[in-house]
């Protein structure tokens, strides 16, 4: 009986393994595309699986930059990371890494207007687990023009509503990450009402420690891509 339970489980898994992979692949890349939600023209949430497959492959270039803002070849990616792609990087393993040895996706989206967004991923720490985001940004390289945000284990109706309430991380929307004499600022979550509108956004209401996570992830994450955002904000 055991032989038999363990074939069938096996089995299973071997003949699952295929539809868990694509189900992966669907759920990050829906996670990349809720960041420019405003800008697809439909709505995500009604979008079948293959509907996101072929919005992504149509809407979306992928790129891959090491922490100096330079752009990877295919094979150097396949080096550091052992996949090819920008969506097909683990990047909890890359949080793990030295910094200085880690790599960073970037999605360029490009609306029926042939205007681009480019989508920068942020990674860092909640009350209970990971938390991370998809920040979109404008062709200025400083507003954001929309985002996205995810956790492993934040709390139903306090530290959850960083991906829950729309009208929380909606208020990112138009927040900027330089000042006007171009230094870099990001936005804080803060408590108590905001004071500096570009760079600021209310916290959530008994959800401290999540909030204070997405400050420092958008801190830090962000400032990781600078020499990037540098380069393209010059050209």
């Amino acid at each position: 009986m055991t032989v038999i339970v363990s074939l069938v489980l096996s089995l299973l898994v071997s003949g699952l393994k295929d539809v868990h992979s694509e189900n992966e692949s669907v759920y990050n890349k829906k996670g990349i595309l809720s960041a420019v939600s405003a800008q697809l023209g439909k709505d995500l949430n009604t979008m079948t699986n293959t509907e996101v497959q072929e919005v992504f492959s149509s809407k979306i270039t992928q790129k891959v930059i090491n922490m100096k803002g330079e752009e990877l070849t295919p094979d150097q990616i396949k080096k550091l990371t052992g996949v090819s792609t920008a969506v097909e990087i683990d990047l909890g393993k890359e949080n793990k890494k030295p910094v200085a040895e880690r790599v960073l996706p970037v999605f360029t989206f490009k609306d029926d207007k042939n205007k681009e967004y480019n989508i920068l991923y942020v990674r860092g720490k909640g009350l209970w687990d990971e938390i991370w985001g998809y920040i979109a940004m404008d062709s200025d390289w400083n507003s954001i023009a929309g985002q996205a945000f995810d956790h492993k284990g934040e709390t139903p109706g306090l530290g959850a509503e960083i991906k829950d309430n729309k009208a929380w991380y909606k208020q990112f929307t138009g927040r900027k990450l330089y000042d006007s004499n171009g230094n870099f600022k990001s936005v804080s979550v803060v408590k108590g009402g905001i004071k500096v509108v570009d760079h600021q956004v209310d916290a959530i209401s008994g959800a401290t420690i999540t909030g204070n996570g997405v400050d420092e992830m958008m801190k830090r994450g962000l400032m990781y891509y600078e020499p990037y955002i540098l380069k393209n904000k010059k050209s």
